[in-house]
């Protein structure tokens, strides 16, 4: 079956006005300077320092040097993916699973704090990151809401059109996942979704947390590996066994042979070699660096580049008006006929105005973070 490469799951309000169709991977001009962090003198921080505790619902990734990208046996990675490359990251620690519905709400019941999601949306400000000229939509349009996956599609006229299985639904954000009329009751320990980048970032704030960089998550999503497809090896056939992602045919038919049609609990399938839950499937999660599809490409090879922050401007020809961040993982939506983005490697861009029924994120903390917080 053949693969479609594209950009099927990020896209907010102000990004679906741009873009109406999921076109196949193109070559591009190269936008961004050669990029690197090398030094031979520096020693990463591989151990856990004895006086700092492991914060509750974390768990200690060590420091190391690891292959980043593309893995030469992987015959699903993308260009965006490639080429391979080797990098060191400190230790560090990182939640064990998502950030929950029940995490969540703690933050907001403690700050008051409204997401993207639930905001009124200003078209004066949304039209001055538009292409000239884009008309205005529909007041129905500029109500608060959310993406939401459209489960009762029953089959689509064209693969490279995904608005045909996507829908902007009001009133759809975290507490509300598929609408004003659903809840997030009894689903405590479900990922929390809807969220946007700006939403993760007031998280991590007020819990002296960050978001991972790329590199971290992939550091983390690796365990004990340095050079895995899979949080759990290299054999595909283990994915129903390690992963939600959707079997049968997408979009239309989705068997739960997994054990979930579509979200599930946090701690659903086993963790990986260093005790991390769901870092394949399930829900996309936001990481700190920006998406340019030439970043790989741009690096210097030479040594191991040391605690990547990825490019400093980003860059997709899908979406070429805003600055979009890296996520990682795929979702419980990913197929193989699909997006294939239930490897460690797998990455695309979501846009910073996004939110949808199937991205959130899980958060870091550094040693020396925790050593200012003391």
């Amino acid at each position: 079956m053949k693969q479609i490469y594209c950009k099927p799951i990020t896209l907010g309000i102000l990004s679906t006005l741009v873009l109406f169709s999921c076109k196949p991977e193109t070559k591009t001009t190269n936008e961004v300077k050669k990029y690197s962090e090398t030094t031979s003198s520096y020693q990463i921080l591989k151990d856990q320092p004895k006086d700092i505790s492991t914060p509750e619902h974390m768990v200690w990734v060590k420091g190391k040097t690891f292959v980043q990208g593309a893995k030469s046996r992987d015959q699903m990675a993308m260009s965006r993916e490639k080429p391979s490359h080797k990098v060191s990251v400190d230790g560090f620690f990182i939640d064990i699973t998502e950030v929950t519905n029940a995490q969540f709400q703690t933050f907001v019941d403690a700050t008051q704090y409204i997401t993207v999601a639930e905001r009124p949306i200003d078209w004066d400000v949304m039209k001055l990151e538009l292409p000239e000229g884009t008309a205005k939509p529909a007041d129905s349009l500029l109500l608060p809401g959310s993406l939401i996956f459209n489960k009762y599609i029953d089959k689509v006229a064209t693969m490279n059109n995904y608005a045909q299985w996507w829908i902007w639904k009001v009133g759809a954000n975290w507490k509300h996942p598929h609408g004003p009329d659903s809840s997030i009751a009894g689903k405590a320990d479900y990922p929390v979704v809807h969220i946007a980048y700006e939403d993760a970032l007031a998280y991590c704030k007020w819990a002296n947390r960050r978001l991972p960089t790329e590199a971290e998550w992939e550091a983390a999503a690796q365990g004990t590996s340095s050079d895995a497809i899979f949080t759990w090896g290299n054999d595909a056939k283990r994915l129903d066994e390690h992963a939600n992602t959707w079997q049968g045919e997408f979009p239309v038919k989705n068997i739960p042979a997994d054990g979930f049609q579509f979200i599930a609990p946090v701690k659903s399938y086993p963790p990986n070699t260093i005790g991390v839950y769901n870092m394949l499937g399930n829900v996309w999660e936001i990481t700190s660096d920006l998406f340019n599809v030439n970043y790989y490409k741009d690096l210097d090879n030479v040594t191991p580049i040391i605690n990547p922050k990825g490019p400093n401007k980003g860059y997709n020809p899908e979406n070429p008006y805003q600055q979009e961040h890296v996520i990682k993982g795929g979702s419980f939506l990913c197929h193989a006929s699909y997006c294939a983005s239930f490897r460690i490697s797998a990455r695309m861009g979501m846009s910073p105005d996004s939110a949808s029924d199937h991205t959130g994120f899980r958060t870091v903390a550094t040693v020396q973070m925790l050593e200012t917080k003391l």
